[in-house]
């Protein structure tokens, strides 16, 4: 079982991804109500200037919008209840990382988050999920941070993790990782501060298919994705910075939920056969978030 961690296009030596094990698409989808979503605190540079400015029941009818294109496509949703004082909690992509292994048992890795306000919403996903009956694991070394699939991804369909690190996630975390889900990770380097997270500027569509904003990798880490996929699309600046084009929601490489706007991406989804269903999530972007970070899919 191949447990490298990959950082470098030397490292591969023949690794493809083609002849990655097959892995199961998740069948159900979690996400948390913004019952007390706010923005209380700038920790990205998406929340700059929008402290206080959030429409809490314009927010409601964006999640809910969200949530129906989820069922529509047929996967089941679930909700973890709010938390009053826990105001990201509807970011519900990083408090855990959830998958399986080898052997089909399902794993949930809490996260260790960087910002301590955040950090109090992990024992909630972690209650959640153990009664879900994952096995829950801890990251060994208490001194490492991980914010879980903000920046680590499934590939689709293949028993392959892609792990982004520089601003959240700190690199030396994925070796256990890779031992954790008996799986590859390959390593990119996040290098511009306003794409913090992986799933800001790297988003896959299809086994071949990824759609990225290049600006935001160094050298190295475009090299990595350039290789491993056939299929590279860039997205465009603005549709990038201003409407977060890379945090849509895949579904099954299938179906792509995306902020309402996004022209020239949505040609390119609909160019490798996805089906493309815009939503308003303005409120959210103003976190620096989109239909993504406001859903966890899981096993």
């Amino acid at each position: 079982m191949n447990t490298q961690a990959y950082a470098h296009i030397n490292d591969l030596k023949g690794f493809s991804i083609k002849n990655c094990p097959p892995m199961p698409f998740p069948s159900s989808v979690l996400m948390c109500p913004p019952d007390y979503y706010d923005v209380l605190q700038v920790q990205n540079p998406f929340m700059a200037g929008h402290a206080g400015s959030v429409d809490r029941t314009k927010a409601l009818a964006q999640w809910e919008k969200v949530r129906d294109a989820f069922v529509s496509v047929g996967k089941t949703l679930r909700t973890i209840p709010a938390v009053q004082g826990l105001e990201d909690m509807v970011f519900c992509s990083n408090q855990a990382f959830v998958g399986l292994t080898s052997r089909m048992e399902k794993v949930c890795l809490m996260s260790r988050m960087r910002y301590p306000s955040r950090r109090r919403e992990v024992p909630h996903f972690e209650s959640w999920f153990r009664a879900e009956g994952y096995r829950i694991i801890q990251i060994s070394d208490s001194n490492l941070n991980f914010e879980a699939h903000g920046d680590c991804r499934w590939h689709p369909g293949k028993r392959l993790l892609w792990g982004g690190y520089g601003f959240r996630t700190d690199p030396e975390v994925y070796p256990e990782i890779a031992d954790i889900f008996e799986t590859p990770v390959v390593k990119l380097k996040l290098v511009n501060e306003r794409f913090y997270h992986l799933d800001t500027c790297f988003c896959p569509l299809t086994h071949e298919a990824v759609l990225i904003y290049p600006p935001a990798f160094d050298s190295h880490s475009l090299e990595l994705i350039l290789k491993l996929f056939p299929i590279v699309l860039a997205a465009e600046e603005d549709e990038a910075v201003r409407l977060l084009a890379c945090n849509a929601a895949v579904i099954d490489s299938k179906v792509a939920i995306v902020q309402r706007g996004l022209g020239v991406t949505a040609r390119h989804m609909r160019a490798v056969g996805l089906e493309v269903v815009e939503t308003d999530t303005s409120e959210f972007v103003k976190s620096g978030g989109s239909a993504y970070c406001i859903s966890m899919p899981y096993f």
